[in-house]
């Protein structure tokens, strides 16, 4: 199946965010991809095209800090950047055919911390999770480039309660359906704070647990990031085209935007 790509921009707190959305011809779910720190929307693109091919909308962006808006990586908050991943959301949502209620959400690293948090504020029925990272909730208005990172090694070093977290409060009342995707060789998110993740999404339709044994954080060989592709792809297919023939998993409690 063919698709078709957009440029757009995202207004958010008088900035812009240059974002791509890509869709093919007849669609009904909605797919949006949250990059990590450091990272940008064109790592995703891949991805989305082939999801959208699924019969998906999908949108990519890059979030303030990143690429076109480089200059305030020292700036920029936590507060901000959620607010750049609720008015994306928002943005694929308006998406004319996008069913309000068939939203997946990719994050990764960052990406995902921010996405986890998503769901206490917008309805998201599919959440897809890789190396998703933990943050404590003290300083969230200080730049996220100045937290210590001797103190989030440690902080990610132990297994946590939902209740000790935000965003893994909002994974224990997320209903919808989950994909967890753990890197081995991990140095920025180890195991314990996967293990947080998973054991916060106790109220989930379904989670499903995926690692890849080689892989480092950012997947840096080919054959992890084929791998990752090759899990995001078969579990979205799965999603998509379940609720497509009426089985319809999980489905998100309600938010207003």
């Amino acid at each position: 199946m063919t698709t078709r790509s957009e440029n757009i921009d995202i207004a958010v707190d008088g900035a812009r965010l240059a974002g791509t959305v890509l869709a093919p011809g007849s669609t009904i779910p909605g797919v949006l991809f949250v990059h990590g720190w450091g990272g940008c929307q064109e790592r995703d693109l891949g991805r989305a095209q082939q999801i959208a091919a699924l019969g998906c909308i999908c949108l990519t962006f890059d979030m303030r800090g990143h690429v076109r808006t480089e200059s305030l990586r020292q700036s920029v908050t936590r507060e901000q950047n959620l607010a750049d991943v609720v008015a994306a959301y928002d943005q694929l949502r308006m998406q004319p055919h996008i069913d309000p209620d068939s939203i997946l959400v990719v994050g990764a690293s960052y990406g995902g911390y921010l996405a986890s948090i998503l769901t206490s504020l917008r309805p998201v029925k599919w959440l897809a999770l890789r190396v998703p990272a933990l943050y404590r909730d003290a300083n969230w208005d200080e730049p996220k480039r100045s937290l210590p990172r001797e103190e989030l090694d440690a902080y990610r070093s132990r297994v946590l309660e939902a209740e000790d977290n935000r965003a893994l409060r909002a994974c224990r009342d997320f209903a919808g359906d989950v994909l967890i995707v753990e890197s081995g060789h991990d140095h920025l998110v180890p195991h314990p704070a996967i293990v947080s993740y998973r054991n916060a999404f106790g109220r989930s339709h379904s989670v499903t647990y995926r690692i890849i044994d080689e892989a480092d954080h950012a997947l840096s060989s080919t054959d992890c990031q084929r791998a990752y592709t090759s899990m995001l792809l078969g579990w979205t297919t799965e999603m998509v085209f379940g609720a497509r023939a009426g089985g319809a998993p999980g489905q998100a409690p309600p938010r207003s935007p």
